[in-house]
């Protein structure tokens, strides 16, 4: 029972992380960070090393939040699939 509990949590966040990967105000600010900080980025003159490597890495950071984001979906979709097996094979007694 506990496995299905788990599987459920994780099938929920990964909807919840779909939604937010879906909300346009989400995609937007993605979208915002990753222009401004790179325009800022290439901007910065070639000697003020410091905040150069200050804004790729802020370039840097905005891709690894959504790759997160993406992660815990496709770990939903996972999650989920189980869950279908798991009712299946309730359905038919093999449990």
């Amino acid at each position: 029972m506990s496995d299905e509990f788990a599987l459920n949590k994780a099938a929920e966040r990964g909807a919840r992380a779909q939604r937010l990967l879906d909300d346009d105000l989400l995609k937007e600010a993605f979208e915002t960070l990753d222009r401004d900080y790179a325009k800022a980025w290439r901007e910065t003159a070639a000697r003020d090393t410091d905040a150069r490597e200050r804004l790729w890495q802020a370039v840097q950071i905005v891709g690894k939040v959504r790759d997160h984001l993406v992660t815990v979906v496709n770990g939903g979709k996972l999650a989920q699939r189980e869950l279908n097996d798991i009712a299946g094979r309730k359905r038919f007694g093999i449990v």
